[in-house]
């Protein structure tokens, strides 16, 4: 009988299985390019991923109020933002800030 790692979880795409920690809020894709694309070995600056969810947040309130988003979801979106703002998920976002993917 073959062991499983319950620390992480397997994701598929068309190029196979990867393993991914299972508190990953990233998937395959964003793993790849992690290790298909090391250009500089950094990680995006918190107050670039500041930025972003400053922008996110704007446009599902904004898309909401327009009628453009359903409420449940710019109500998530902007949430899932605050939480950004709020420092919860900065080591989720891996990627190299020079890779364009």
């Amino acid at each position: 009988m073959a062991m499983t790692n319950k620390n992480v979880r397997v994701e598929n795409d068309f190029l196979g299985g990867k393993e991914l920690p299972i508190e990953a809020y990233y998937g395959i894709q964003t793993l790849r390019a992690v290790e298909n694309f090391p250009i500089t070995g950094y990680k995006i600056h918190e107050s670039l991923i500041r930025a972003f969810a400053i922008v996110k947040k704007a446009a599902a309130l904004a898309n909401t109020d327009v009628g453009r988003l359903e409420l449940n979801k710019g109500g998530a979106i902007a949430e899932a933002a605050q939480e950004i703002l709020d420092g919860k998920w900065h080591d989720h976002f891996i990627v190299d800030p020079i890779q364009g993917g």
